[in-house]
């Protein structure tokens, strides 16, 4: 356990507003935003239904004072794996993305990588909680 630093739960609520917004656009508006970036619907909708358990995580991680060090490394490591993710997915060829797609998916990775990074400096600031 570590006593999570102001910065670090900062960071984490910052990564859980706005992974909420994108749960519920993609769930909700799955098949507007496959229109408009000219992505897969079922992808978009599943990606807004993984974000709506990771929005309640992170959010929880947000609220506490002193919070478990291996899920905080957990949501760094996704949070640079989804980055990672992102730009394999638009190199591989398996979607086909408009210019407006190709901007969302390469923003939302940048977005999510500085999360990342914000959480890794706010973990580096926490202080180990002693055991009792």
């Amino acid at each position: 356990m570590i006593d999570a630093s102001t910065f670090l739960r900062r960071a984490l609520l910052a990564d859980a507003i706005f992974s909420g917004v994108a749960a519920l656009g993609f769930t909700f508006g799955a098949s507007s935003f496959a229109a408009m970036f000219n992505l897969p619907e079922a992808l978009l909708r599943e990606t807004g239904l993984f974000l709506i358990a990771y929005t309640v995580l992170v959010g929880w991680l947000a609220s506490r004072t002193v919070v478990p060090k291996p899920l905080v490394l957990l949501v760094v490591v996704g949070n640079a794996a989804w980055t990672v993710g992102s730009i394999a997915l638009l190199l591989s060829g398996t979607v086909s993305p408009n210019l407006a797609g190709e901007l969302m998916v390469v923003a939302q990775a940048i977005a999510t990588g500085v999360f990342a990074e914000l959480q890794y400096v706010g973990l580096r600031r926490s202080g180990s909680v002693a055991a009792a």
